[in-house]
């Protein structure tokens, strides 16, 4: 009678405990917000949406998210919704992202790298024969960079430096258009325009114009690659959250081997998001093929980035070394 009621006991115990497992609460996935804009650029983070690539990553780590692709017009916006922590992670480029993280530096509103996105080459071109560098420009001649904070500009100051050993020697000659309106500017020399840094795919689209000719580009300025975009979040939410920045770094790395492995179907991804009556799916496929390995989570220029800025004055206490403005997932990626 004892082994009996000890049994009964134990499948009333073990119903009991299942009761309790079923009335458990699930556990909601933690939201993960990535601002966003438009361009080439954003290609991985596009790849990361249709393919559910963070969360892929994420559960490997056993971590449940559940991520939203936020769509700005604009750098400012972005970066202000991020320290407004309305969205988690926003792109940057090279200079901005290291003045953000000189003016947070030694809080947890620090802005530190959480994922490079790519390395597409910058490329300045012009419109005249004559025109093979900065030494050949007239003095009514202009230089078209889609913003004054755009890698661009950095670069033409940098080759600026290295030509007349003055970096601001060109800034009355720039003139600031949208990527489209630069294109159009140079092609047909209005306003002056001898010369547009421009980025792919107006690099490509603006070489197809016989008359259009590089004049040199950002590989030649620095010797080697340079970050175009990066995804950067503050330095509290990192901390915080060290297994989803392992999981973005993963993800744009994936991301990163499609478009090289299959250029053509990473177009049509690019042309769902943003759709084009300028492009089709053969040209953009064609400028991946261009710039395959132009793209995942690792950063490229940071230090050259820095030191420039420090000799100019924009950073008062640089980094010592570039990985002293990434997340701790990056510290040993193939970075510089």
């Amino acid at each position: 009678m004892r082994g009996k009621s000890s049994g009964a006991v134990c499948r009333i115990l073990a119903a009991a405990g299942l009761v309790i497992i079923a009335a458990a609460p699930v556990r909601a996935a933690a939201p993960v917000r990535i601002g966003i804009g438009f361009g080439l650029a954003f290609l991985p983070t596009y790849i990361c949406e249709d393919q559910k690539l963070v969360e892929k990553y994420a559960k490997g780590l056993h971590v449940d998210v559940k991520v939203s692709y936020q769509r700005f017009l604009g750098a400012g916006p972005m970066q202000e919704a991020l320290a407004a922590r309305t969205i988690d992670m926003a792109p940057f480029g090279t200079a901005p992202l290291l003045a953000a993280w000189q003016n947070g530096r030694g809080t947890s509103r620090q802005i530190l790298v959480a994922s490079g996105l790519t390395t597409l080459p910058l490329t300045l071109l012009g419109n005249r024969p004559q025109l093979r560098s900065l030494v050949d420009l007239r003095p009514a001649d202009r230089i078209a960079v889609p913003t004054l904070t755009a890698p661009q500009t950095y670069f033409l100051q940098m080759q600026s430096e290295k030509n007349f050993g003055a970096y601001d020697r060109m800034q009355n000659r720039v003139v600031v258009l949208p990527p489209g309106d630069g294109l159009a500017a140079l092609i047909s020399g209005a306003d002056d325009v001898a010369a547009y840094f421009a980025s792919p795919p107006f690099t490509e689209i603006a070489l197809k114009d016989p008359t259009i000719h590089r004049v040199l580009g950002s590989e030649d300025i620095i010797g080697g690659k340079a970050s175009f975009l990066v995804l950067a979040a503050t330095r509290g939410y990192i901390d915080a959250h060290v297994k989803i920045i392992e999981a973005v770094d993963k993800a744009m790395d994936e991301a990163a081997r499609l478009i090289h492995d299959d250029p053509n179907r990473a177009a049509r991804i690019f042309l769902t998001h943003e759709p084009s009556q300028a492009l089709d799916a053969l040209t953009v496929a064609a400028v991946l093929k261009d710039n395959k390995d132009e793209f995942g989570s690792a950063v490229q220029g940071i230090q050259t980035f820095a030191d420039f800025m420090a000799r100019h004055d924009e950073l008062k206490m640089p980094p010592k070394t570039w990985q002293d403005v990434v997340a701790p997932a990056l510290i040993r990626s193939p970075s510089s």
